[in-house]
């Protein structure tokens, strides 16, 4: 199996501003593309493009290629399920909405501490092993965003899962908020296969500081700035997959170009990326990833993704955020007018301070 899988959680829109309208014109035609070059790995989850990716995943991929020709990955979240009988309802309303009898793959999703004890509450580590045992999923495992401790006691506790998915990039390698390194180590020592998660860190890895980039193109001038990312998170030792969530055809035949015939960075390559690291390091105010897991539940619907990567932008270039915030505003609620319910920070899987973070940024574009 290829390297690269192809994750559904950012999809071209029609709408820039509404997640549901995915493009799936051009979603089916990049579908086709990935599966003749080979690729075969597919990942959604259930509140996608505000539930919107499972039933694509229907449309662009499993009513229009054999099942052989594809494997399927979905999750269950700890948001969407109150009683064990929910796990159910969820994962055969998965089924119907993606079009599948049984998932190659089927995860946990965003395991954190609260997660953690919900899942146990509701016995959903069992439940996902009867399962595996039916034949209903193939593969099971769980996506992870809490630390390197909490990592060790889930597969400490449920050595039954095969394999873990994690985030893991250059610039969040030696993070002590992320420990990308730390649950990779982790993941090996008991022996379980990594899938990677934000290896372009939600694009922050795609448009770099311009000081990055020309770091990047003096060594490798016809290679794309997210090839090095990419190449970074595919050459860790024991990672398997590695998802991207390509948003055009131009990113899925970059990524497929590439990693056709993946080779890992070399321990020059390597180095160049710790300089790298280390120069986006400093430029980041709100290292915001924009996987839009906070928007769903906000009561006075604040585009939260889009208004961090306005202000980020903002901060590093004067003036370049400014008409798109005023259009944010008028397809998208205020960020001051953020009631500090704190739904999205409990979503939120980078732990991100966003109450303070929406304040700031109202306060600095007013």
């Amino acid at each position: 199996m290829k390297k690269l899988g192809f994750g559904m959680m950012r999809l071209p829109t029609l709408d820039p501003t509404d997640p549901t309208t995915i493009d799936l014109g051009q979603v089916c035609e990049m579908v086709d593309i990935f599966l003749d070059r080979g690729f075969t790995y597919f990942d959604t989850a259930w509140m996608y493009h505000r539930h919107e990716s499972e039933r694509a995943v229907k449309k662009v991929l499993t009513s229009r290629h054999d099942r052989e020709e594809f494997t399927l990955a979905t999750k269950l979240h700890s948001s969407f399920i109150e009683t064990k009988a929910d796990r159910d309802r969820v994962f055969d309303e998965q089924r119907k909405k993606t079009g599948v009898e049984y998932f190659d793959y089927y995860l946990i999703h965003d395991m954190t501490d609260s997660h953690f004890a919900k899942y146990k509450a509701l016995d959903c580590f069992d439940w996902i092993k009867k399962k595996r045992d039916s034949g209903d999923v193939r593969h099971i495992g769980f996506s992870h965003h809490g630390d390197a401790r909490l990592l060790d006691r889930v597969l400490t506790e449920n050595p039954e899962f095969e394999f873990v998915q994690l985030q893991v990039n250059y610039l969040d390698w030696d993070s002590e908020s992320v420990q990308s390194r730390k649950c990779v180590e982790t993941a090996r020592r008991h022996g379980k296969k990594i899938v990677v998660m934000e290896p372009v860190k939600g694009g922050t890895l795609a448009k770099v500081p311009e000081s990055v980039e020309k770091l990047f193109r003096g060594i490798h001038p016809d290679m794309s700035i997210p090839s090095w990312a990419i190449r970074f998170a595919a050459g860790v030792e024991g990672v398997f997959m590695v998802l991207s969530g390509m948003s055009s055809k131009a990113q899925l035949l970059d990524n497929t170009g590439f990693m056709r015939d993946f080779e890992p960075l070399s321990e020059d390559e390597r180095r160049t990326v710790e300089m790298a690291a280390g120069l986006i390091n400093n430029s980041i105010t709100i290292p915001c990833t924009g996987c839009s897991y906070c928007t769903g539940g906000c009561p006075t619907q604040i585009d939260i993704p889009r208004a961090f990567a306005l202000y980020n932008a903002d901060r590093n270039d004067v003036g370049s955020g400014e008409n798109g915030y005023e259009d944010m505003l008028g397809a998208s609620g205020d960020p001051e007018d953020c009631v500090g319910c704190g739904q999205c920070e409990a979503m939120c899987p980078q732990h991100l301070p966003i109450i303070e973070y929406l304040a700031e940024v109202a306060d600095y574009f007013d």
